[in-house]
């Protein structure tokens, strides 16, 4: 039965060892608490009880080795956590600065390795993954107007000890170097090129500034990507800026257009203007040929006319006259009695020759019929004055 419980006997004891209603009793002594605890641990711990000629003696022994097995479990659970706490692995991806005294001790690469604190301090970070980082934020172009720019950084460590040592809070550093390269770049950035096509542009000179302002820091960071994402007007006058920027884009596909046209027409006419120069210099070469060898045949002609004069002149008369009544379709006949041969009339050609002279000069040409029956009674008529004469 509990000491406080109701209706109990009015001689049980208090939690202290003091009886109800005895007298007053003060709580056990706190140094033979911690003895009896200290003797409880040395028996744990394997304590002998002395031999001797008193009890006192032997309560001696049983404190010094228990207090002494105490503080070995203490040393050697503080060994384990030390151990526990030295020891650390580093993995593939990773790399550790170990500094010694506050001071730069060495860079360790990946596997199993131990440090020895607290006079070391150990720094562990990943160096070949990639981070990111993004910022955004409006800002007064070139020609003083606000633009908010998007904006994403891309980075990894490559010097750790660098990282670590050089500069407190290095990745704030990287954020504040990086509104710095940007604001740079876009005021000094026409508004047009910055909504347009002037990013990529824009995000390469942000990338080499920015790698100047970490090298220059010594912050051990590389930046590998910066990619500047569409940028936009304020939302106050959004609407007129997508005017523009459609107005833009007619005109460039006006412009398209055009100069396609152009690529088309231009050749065309060169070819037809360098076709009619070929031609004009063809004839010119035709013309001027036909007059050489005119002058050639002329001189040739002379020389032959003074060697013998009637005898050209005959030849001359006669190539004229063929080459005048090729060209004519009048038949002439000869007055001669005696001759007597058959004469072939070509009417066929005759008749062809005569359309052709008449088409040429707008006049109406006869039929073959009306040629030939004409033909036929002037051949009758020459023949019958022939048998009348003999």
């Amino acid at each position: 039965m509990a000491w406080n419980e109701p209706g109990g006997n009015s001689n049980n004891q208090d939690p202290w060892g003091g009886r109800k209603g005895g007298g007053k009793q003060s709580p056990p002594d706190l140094d033979e608490v911690l003895r009896k605890l200290q003797g409880s641990l040395g028996g744990l711990l394997g304590g002998r009880k002395r031999s001797g000629s008193g009890g006192d003696g032997g309560s001696g022994g049983r404190g010094r080795g228990g207090s002494f097995g105490l503080v070995g479990i203490v040393l050697g659970v503080l060994a384990i956590l030390w151990l526990y706490n030295a020891i650390y692995v580093v993995d593939e991806q990773e790399q550790a600065v170990v500094l010694r005294l506050g001071k730069y001790h060495e860079t360790v690469g990946p596997g199993l390795n131990i440090y020895f604190p607290p006079f070391d301090k150990r720094f562990q970070e990943n160096v070949t993954r990639e981070r990111a980082y993004s910022k955004q934020g409006q800002m007064l172009t070139e020609d003083e107007n606000i633009v908010e720019v998007p904006l994403t950084v891309q980075y990894k460590v490559t010097s750790l000890q660098d990282f670590v040592l050089n500069v407190d809070q290095p990745e704030v550093s990287l954020q504040q170097a990086t509104e710095s390269a940007l604001r740079h770049v876009v005021g000094s950035t026409a508004m047009d090129q910055v909504l347009t096509e002037g990013r990529e542009l824009m995000a390469s000179e942000i990338k080499q500034r920015l790698q100047r302002f970490l090298d220059t820091y010594r912050t051990g960071i590389t930046v590998t990507q910066v990619n500047v994402q569409s940028a936009a007007a304020p939302r106050d006058v959004q609407e007129a800026f997508d005017d523009v920027i459609r107005a833009r884009e007619d005109e460039q596909r006006a412009k398209n257009q055009a100069e396609a046209y152009a690529n088309g027409v231009v050749p065309e006419a060169r070819g037809q203007a360098q076709r009619i120069i070929e031609d004009a210099n063809g004839y010119r070469d035709e013309v001027v040929a036909r007059a050489q060898g005119e002058a050639d045949r002329f001189t040739k002609l002379v020389v032959e006319y003074r060697k013998a004069p009637e005898v050209t002149r005959q030849r001359l008369y006669l190539d004229t006259m063929q080459e005048v009544f090729s060209n004519t379709s009048k038949v002439l006949l000869t007055g001669d009695k005696a001759q007597n041969n058959l004469l072939y009339l070509p009417l066929d050609k005759m008749i062809d020759n005569r359309g052709a002279s008449n088409a040429a000069s707008g006049g109406v040409t006869s039929s073959a019929p009306d040629v030939g029956a004409r033909v036929v009674t002037d051949l009758q008529q020459r023949d019958l004055r022939s048998r009348e004469s003999r």
